[in-house]
């Protein structure tokens, strides 16, 4: 059985990412994971037993990003804020990537910024991404087609705008 302080220092920073990734704000990845380790803690009897508990934390957080009802209600749109310095020296450049990446996930709806997100940034599998979303493998292909479509409609508007 592993101890969660070990887990946690193993684990925090690829949560914080996974985190920021998904909700697109330092702060609100924070609170996710705050609010993930404080639910772990009270069950770490069962959740320390299981053969990868990394996993299941990975779990926790999407679903508590995906059910969280307090990001609903904010209508601000997230931007990301660096977490290393760029290898490179053009830092506008690659800021305006990143605010115009930004802006483009957060018109998707939050299903389908998930699985963008596992998928492209976790680099996860769908067979688990399914199983970390409650879904069918299908239901992975279809919601990262249908964003991805979306995300290229939006940018060919935006080229012809």
């Amino acid at each position: 059985m592993s101890s969660l302080d070990d887990v946690v220092r193993s684990t925090e920073r690829r949560l914080l990412r996974l985190g920021l990734m998904l909700s697109g704000s330092r702060h609100t990845a924070e609170d996710l994971v705050q609010s993930v380790l404080a639910r772990a803690h009270r069950q770490w009897d069962r959740i320390g037993g299981l053969e990868y508990p990394e996993a299941y934390l990975r779990t926790m957080v999407v679903n508590e990003y995906l059910g969280w009802r307090r990001l609903l209600m904010n209508r601000e749109v997230p931007l990301a804020e660096p977490i290393e310095r760029p290898a490179y020296d053009d830092l506008g450049s690659r800021q305006a990537q990143r605010d115009a990446t930004w802006r483009l996930l957060a018109r998707l709806p939050r299903k389908q910024r998930a699985v963008l997100v596992l998928r492209y940034y976790e680099d996860l599998p769908d067979q688990e991404i399914a199983a970390i979303l409650g879904v069918a493998p299908v239901t992975v292909r279809t919601n990262a087609a249908r964003a991805l479509a979306t995300l290229r409609d939006q940018l060919s508007a935006e080229e012809t705008s």
